[in-house]
């Protein structure tokens, strides 16, 4: 087990009609704030009429900017940081899914900055501060509620990158599994992905010593696996759905993390899918873990068998444990598929083939991805070729 630090300071407010408290949580951080939100759903499901009422009840002002769009652009958190700037607001609270956590902290961050935001996705700068972000979640996927990470695309080039900061985690987090009821299947589906992957990342390692994080790791994905199928047949059942959202937080909090090595290679791949093409993120990973995992799993094939044999209940053959390394693979897509009604091709997501050299080149532009096993633009594009 390696050394590490994990700091996850985000309080959980979990539980039904949570979200009429988010008055009460934001006047502890300003009296002033920044309400910013997607496209519209939450004013359709009633949740902006509640939060709006908690906020008034609380005495709270708040000036809205919402617009957000999956795969949030840089032009919308540029024009929330003039927001803030110009109305001295000190405190975002974002309501929404991922996207919406994303974009809000990209706004936080870009306040205390004293260059143009863009400069910290690119890695040419340091984020020493920034504002304080709430959150009611919407959609269980993304972690973004409790990590310390923030994905933004960036229009001029169609790049898509992230920053990870322990000081962009959100102060608190509410967490009602009755606001997910109304998700779309796509939504709720792609979701999961997202959930297993972000653990997938992490547990496939070269760190040794890791048990308890593996079981963690185990236990979390099989809990998707679970839940995730019956939260399509049954959206309304609460009991489901807690499980599912409260999966997706542990998954992305860091924990799963702790004292291991972690890859990100898939992500840092599937970026330059959805930087171009705008997929939803998780439709992305479910077509390119899986193929990742083809290109890498005789790296070590013992952490694949036992992969196989504790998340899939794969019957382990001990003379030839490849085969039940390509079974737990199988099993992955089979569930993408077949539970969750998935594409798991690229051709299937309707992404062409013709500008695979240049994600590879963008994937790869400052050196090789990924630590499990360090890919190439050439690794990138034999992965992309297997995905297609």
């Amino acid at each position: 087990m390696n050394n590490f630090e994990w700091v996850c300071p985000t309080r959980i407010i979990f539980g039904k009609n949570t979200e009429e408290r988010v008055g009460e949580f934001a006047k502890q951080y300003s009296n002033k704030i920044l309400l910013h939100y997607g496209q519209g759903s939450i004013k359709k499901t009633g949740l902006y009429d509640k939060v709006v009422n908690s906020l008034k009840n609380a005495n709270v002002e708040f000036i809205e900017l919402g617009g957000v769009q999956p795969n949030p652009r840089l032009s919308l958190v540029r024009k929330g940081i003039e927001i803030c700037k110009k109305e001295n607001i000190n405190f975002i609270l974002a309501v929404g899914g991922g996207s919406v956590i994303d974009s809000a902290k990209a706004i936080a961050a870009g306040v205390k900055y004293e260059g143009d935001i863009w400069e910290l996705y690119e890695g040419k700068g340091t984020l020493k501060e920034a504002l304080p972000v709430g959150v009611i979640l919407t959609i269980p996927a993304a972690g973004s509620e409790a990590s310390m990470g923030s994905v933004i695309t960036n229009e001029d080039g169609w790049y898509k990158r992230s920053i990870n900061y322990d000081i962009l985690r959100p102060v608190f987090a509410i967490m009602n599994p009755e606001l997910t009821y109304t998700l779309p299947p796509f939504q709720t589906a792609v979701g999961a992905v997202d959930m297993l992957t972000h653990v997938m990342e992490r547990y496939f390692t070269n760190t040794k010593n890791v048990d308890l994080t593996d079981r963690l790791s185990e236990a979390t994905m099989r809990t998707i696996i679970k839940y995730a199928p019956l939260a399509l047949k049954d959206p309304h059942n609460y009991d489901v759905r807690a499980q599912i959202m409260w999966a997706g937080t542990v998954a992305h909090n860091g924990l799963l993390g702790t004292g291991r090595e972690e890859d990100w290679a898939t992500h840092d791949i599937e970026h330059e899918v959805s930087g171009i093409y705008d997929v939803a993120h998780g439709a992305g990973l479910a077509v390119l873990f899986p193929a990742w995992m083809k290109y890498v799993y005789r790296h070590d094939i013992n952490r694949f068998a036992q992969y196989a044999t504790r998340v899939w209940n794969v019957e382990p053959d001990f003379f030839n444990l490849e085969k039940t390394a390509l079974e737990g693979i199988k099993r992955l897509e089979k569930f993408y598929k077949e539970e969750l009604n998935l594409p798991i091709t690229l051709s299937g997501l309707k992404v062409p083939d013709d500008r695979f050299e240049e994600m590879a080149e963008k994937a790869t532009e400052k050196g090789p991805i990924g630590n499990f096993v360090k890919l190439y633009k050439e690794d990138v594009l034999n992965i992309l070729k297997l995905a297609k």
